[in-house]
């Protein structure tokens, strides 16, 4: 079974054609904007095309915030003035329509904020200028190792005065894109951007080099308007035991809008319905509901992820299990497990590793969710939350920025990607945990 879905994706798979024609026809999908609706319809329509036994809307309020106006920025050095590439980081306000120039303050972490003190920050830019660990050998770790500088950083420089906050991009490649993604305010809120790291390095070099003079100048327009109506987009196929037992794949639709948003996370989307299209034309009958959402709003809010996990409580749905793939469409390792115990996660290792084998897609670790996902967590009855591993090198090189389009995508492998998904499925509907 598992060779003929592999043969299946790999042969007749319509995953990368699914993708070109999001990204290249509808393209940025943020959140309350026109794309994000036109996604939905599209995703609605695609899913009826394909006959599964249900397909349908779920209703949720999103935030609805706007970039505006290309981001401006310049290091000032005396007369000396250069270009440096920001965007605004998600959910940030406006600076003044004349912009902000300051001097500025270069800070790795917040606990040295806090040591410097109003006395140093006051009026002041703060630079958080903390870069990925390279040590990592998951570059999701070190992801999250340096994002609490973007979530939490401007709020925390608000407390002492500061007038804005500029973040290194959050990524390790040193190129000219900056990486944006969004803040979390506090009651404090000042303007925040993400500069791209070689404007970061270039901006550090000259902090260091004793001149304290430097100023740094940036404008941007974003706004937040009202909350807006969207929703979820939900397709399945009809359990013939348990009809009432759900096994979810999901990925999240929205994009932030400086690009396409194909591989965070148009690569997960599509996996999630190809799970469907492929057990549908192999003729295969589920156990239980196998079900395909794309959720709407992961990045800057997760409405649409909390929106299905009340409903699923309301309704009284049994999950089974939730996976997400929302780690970008590269070469599948396997999946990490939360809510089994080892002793479960020892006996899958033992008779379902052999099977995934053969395809590369054997890594079955324990720790693995997804935003989407996570308020599933505490449900009753429990819940394994998975998450589709895919190799995780490139993914943050595109991530949040302008690089992230179709053409850095790779057919094959996202196609096996899908295929490992598909597999993991059908032996959780044949075999449960």
């Amino acid at each position: 079974m598992i060779r003929k879905i592999y043969d299946e994706a790999l042969v007749n798979g319509k995953c990368y054609s699914n993708l070109h024609e999001l990204c290249k026809n509808i393209g940025p999908r943020l959140s309350g904007s026109a794309n994000a609706q036109k996604a939905v319809e599209w995703g609605k329509k695609l899913m009826e095309s394909y006959g599964f036994d249900r397909v349908y809307l779920q209703e949720v309020m999103v935030p609805h915030w706007v970039r505006g106006e290309k981001e401006q920025a310049k290091i000032i050095d005396g007369n000396k003035e250069i270009p440096v590439p920001i965007c605004a980081l998600g959910m940030s306000i406006a600076t003044p329509k004349e912009g902000i120039t300051a001097g500025i303050i270069e800070v790795h972490s917040l606990k040295e904020l806090d040591s410097l003190g109003e006395t140093n920050i006051k009026g002041k830019i703060v630079f958080f200028n903390r870069p990925f660990d390279p040590r990592f050998i998951e570059t999701g770790a070190a992801y999250g190792a340096a994002g609490d500088q973007r979530r939490a950083g401007p709020s925390a420089a608000a407390k002492y005065g500061a007038v804005g906050a500029i973040v290194r991009s959050l990524t390790e490649i040193i190129d000219d894109y900056p990486h944006t993604g969004s803040l979390a305010y506090t009651e404090l809120k000042i303007p925040a951007a993400a500069i791209s790291t070689k404007g970061a390095d270039l901006l550090s070099s000259l902090l260091k080099s004793g001149n304290h003079n430097i100023k740094f100048y940036f404008k941007q327009s974003c706004q937040t308007l009202p909350d807006v109506l969207s929703y979820n987009v939900i397709g399945e196929l009809k359990g013939t035991e348990n009809p009432n037992r759900y096994i979810t794949i999901g990925g999240h639709l929205d994009s932030w809008d400086l690009a396409e948003g194909a591989s965070d996370d148009g690569t997960g989307v599509m996996q999630s319905l190809e799970v469907l299209r492929i057990l549908k034309t192999m003729g295969y009958h589920p156990k239980n509901t196998i079900r395909a959402v794309f959720f709407m709003n992961e990045e800057n809010g997760d409405k649409g992820g909390q929106k299905y996990a009340e409903l699923a409580a309301k309704n009284k749905e049994e999950h089974l299990a939730a996976i997400e793939t929302d780690e970008g469409g590269f070469t599948p390792r396997g999946f990490g497990f939360t809510g089994l115990s080892m002793a479960s996660l020892q006996k899958i290792n033992q008779t379902w590793q052999p099977l995934l084998e053969p395809y590369e897609v054997d890594r079955l670790t324990a720790g693995g969710g997804g935003t989407d996902i996570e308020p599933l967590k505490g449900a009753a009855p429990a819940v394994v939350l998975i998450g589709f591993r895919p190799d995780s090198q490139r993914y943050f090189d595109l991530h949040h920025s302008a690089k992230d389009v179709f053409e850095n995508v790779n057919k094959r492998e996202l196609e096996l990607g899908s295929a490992g998904i598909t597999a993991l499925v059908y032996l959780i509907d044949q075999h449960g945990f």
